[in-house]
Parts: structure tokens; sequence; C-alpha cells
């Protein structure tokens, strides 16, 4: 096996009851885990007492990110799949395999010895999952070994690494990675140049999110005077009575092998603004005036608009569907497309340019949370990105 120089420091010193690889995405953290940790730590305290554990985000993301590449290197003799009890057979030992998004999911450990604890994530973990953890790493020889992308300086897990803990912390730039082509790093820190991602994902740094969500959003590459004829066409709503009601027609078109999107027309309505509130029959009327000419695919909008969503269904035309409203997966995704050059905005779209100039980090907020004013077109954006580009080439990057 050949290790990069951090992979293998790693492998010499983690000896601590709590070992932390924190840095950049794609930076080698997790394939060595797979590689050599994880096996390495079961089999060391193979027939002890207590349990062993793998911890993802959730059950879904831990099956990807740790299990899928364990089986991938070692087999499934070695490494068996998942099994409705949520554990797994793995090096001969049984293994809980838990999501740790939610305290529910892991309330089979309380009361439990952990013997050993591998965390993939750590920093998107429920705060009491890991406080219940720590109070069940009690073994002379319980080890932990915990991967994660920086975040907040904030963040919880943040206060635990800087603390008096038995820790050895470990912290990765992108460039300690010896094995990634040179192009695909430069093509990384080409997209989040200018953002807080560039900084955690690409540096490794713990920094607050402030400014512009999406400085590298220029009017002078991104908004268009003529967008081209598209293959597919999408509405997603942001849903207001009183607050604003933004609904984009989106065209989604293959270029260069890629899927790239414009934004064709906005409708974008206040009812405080205008002293007048409609009714979603109103709302729908307009909908189908921004439709009209395009074979619109389905209208996404936000879960929460049930009665939009029952209107729009009333009445025939189109197919509604619930978008997906993960905010700060959908910001990054939204950043990438900008970056990558495959997300324009056509210059009639005028709500929806102010807002992309004017859309900010909320800098008294602990959490990475976007300030909430003025960022309707923004929501219908970042809903539009998550649910109907899903699925497009692109990859987020985090691990």
């Amino acid at each position: 096996m050949t290790f990069t120089q951090k992979q293998q420091e790693y492998l010499n010193n983690a000896n601590h009851r709590w070992n932390i690889k924190s840095g950049a995405t794609r930076s080698g953290k997790t394939y060595l885990d797979v590689l050599a940790v994880i096996p390495i730590r079961i089999r060391a305290v193979a027939g002890k007492e207590g349990l062993t554990v793998i911890l993802g985000n959730t059950k879904g993301t831990l099956q990807r990110n740790v299990i899928e590449p364990l089986q991938a290197i070692y087999g499934a003799t070695l490494v068996g799949d998942i099994g409705v009890d949520n554990t797994a057979r793995i090096f001969g030992e049984k293994v809980y395999c838990l999501g740790a998004d939610k305290v529910t999911q892991v309330d089979r450990l309380r009361g439990s010895s952990i013997k050993y604890a591998y965390c993939d994530e750590v920093v998107t973990y429920n705060n009491e999952v890991f406080e219940m953890l720590k109070s069940r790493l009690d073994k002379p020889y319980s080890r932990c070994d915990l991967t994660c992308n920086p975040d907040n300086p904030m963040h919880w897990f943040k206060k635990f690494m800087d603390s008096d803990a038995d820790i050895y912390l470990q912290e990765y730039s992108i460039d300690d990675n010896d094995f990634l082509p040179s192009e695909f790093v430069e093509n990384l820190k080409k997209e989040y140049t200018g953002t807080v991602w560039y900084d955690r994902y690409i540096l490794g740094k713990w920094v607050l999110s402030e400014g512009l969500i999406y400085p590298m959003f220029s009017t002078n590459r991104h908004v268009k005077q003529v967008t081209p004829k598209c293959d597919r066409h999408y509405i997603f709503i942001d849903y207001g009575t009183q607050n604003p009601f933004a609904a984009l027609l989106f065209g989604v078109r293959r270029e260069l092998g890629v899927d790239v999107a414009y934004l064709i027309k906005e409708y974008y309505y206040s009812g405080r603004a205008n002293n007048r509130q409609l009714t979603d029959d109103d709302y729908y009327n307009e909908l189908v005036r921004l439709a009209d000419g395009y074979d619109i695919d389905y209208i996404g909008i936000d879960p929460s608009a049930a009665s939009m969503i029952a209107t729009i269904k009333k009445h025939g035309q189109f197919s509604a569907k619930k978008a997906k409203n993960d905010v700060l997966n959908g910001i990054r995704s939204v950043a990438s497309l900008i970056a990558q050059e495959r997300l324009y905005v056509h210059i009639s779209c005028k709500n929806t340019i102010a807002e992309f100039q004017s859309y900010l980090w909320d800098t008294k907020s602990t959490e990475d949370r976007p300030v909430k004013d003025n960022d309707h077109a923004m929501d219908a954006l970042r809903y539009f990105v998550n649910t109907a580009m899903a699925q497009s080439n692109f990859v987020l990057i985090g691990g």
C-alpha cells in the first residue's frame, strides 16, 4: 500500500482515544480509513468486551461513503451488507451501522460500552448523539476515529476539537493528496474561489461564512440578452401571500456533454408591497401566463405550500412536485454551477439579478445560514438546483 505523507503520519501517530482528521475535501481522509484504519482498528479489539460502531450522517451516506468502498476493496465475504437490524458482519465482528443525524437512530447504544467507533462526516451529527458517544467510549482500549470537513468555527465539534480531551488532530488541505489529478484540483479551486467553501474545502480552515453568498455571480458573464432553445423546462416557486411569491421558469439543455441551466423568465409579486393579497387561483393564472409557449416538465414548489400544490393539481394542466429544500447543500450546488458557467439568467429577470447581488450570510448566527430578507428568487433557484438538476452530471464536493 502506498500512502501520502499525511496519511502515513496518521497511521504512525493516531493512538489516542479520539483521532480526528479535519480538512479539505478529497484530501485522502476517508480513503485512508477505508483502506487501512477501519480494518486495523476492528481487528485490534476483536473478541474484547464492548460494541463496534460505525456512524454516518445517515445510514444512506454511511453505506455510500464507508460500507461500499470497504466492500470494493475487501469483498462481500469480509464486509457484509447492513441488515434490517442495522448491523453488518465486518472482518468477523458484529458492527452497528447507524445514522447520527437523529438521537432516535442511536438509542440502542444507550447503556452499552463501545470499544471502537468510526465517525464519518461528524460535523453533520446531532450534538446529543456525540455526547452519548463520549459517555459510551469507556474501556481502557476504546478508540474513535473521526473525519470532517471544516464548518463554522462556532460549531459544537470545533469546541470539542479545541478541548483538553485525549485528541490526536490532523488537518488537511486539498494539496496534501498527491494522488489527485492536478486538473481536477485546479477545477475545484476555480469553482470555489472567493467563497467560504474555498477556505473550508480547499484550504481546510474553520472560518465564518460572511459577505455575499454568490460572489462569483457576474452580470457580465452570467446574465444573457438571449437564451438558447432548451430541451426541458421547469417552473419553480417560492410561495408567499404577504411575502413575495417568486416563480422562475428554467430551461435545461445539453452542452459539451453536461446540463446547462437558463433562467428564462420570472414572475415576482409581493402582496405587502402592492397592498393586495392574491389568491392561489390568481397565482395559478400567472403561472399559466408564465408557461405560455413552453412544454413544462413539472412545477416544483416548496413543500410547505400545500394549498398551492392542491390548486395546481386541481386545474390539471401541470404536474406539481414538492421541491427539495436542503439549504446549505442547495447553496453549494448553485455556487458550483455558477462557477462552472452552467447557470445563466436572462436580463429580464430583474428581481433574481437583484437578489444575487444582495444575498448575504447571516454573521449574527452561530450556524451557516442566509439572511432571510429579499431571498425569494434565491429560494426558488435553490429548489430548482436541488430538485431538477440533482441528477445532472455534477458532483457536490465533500468527504
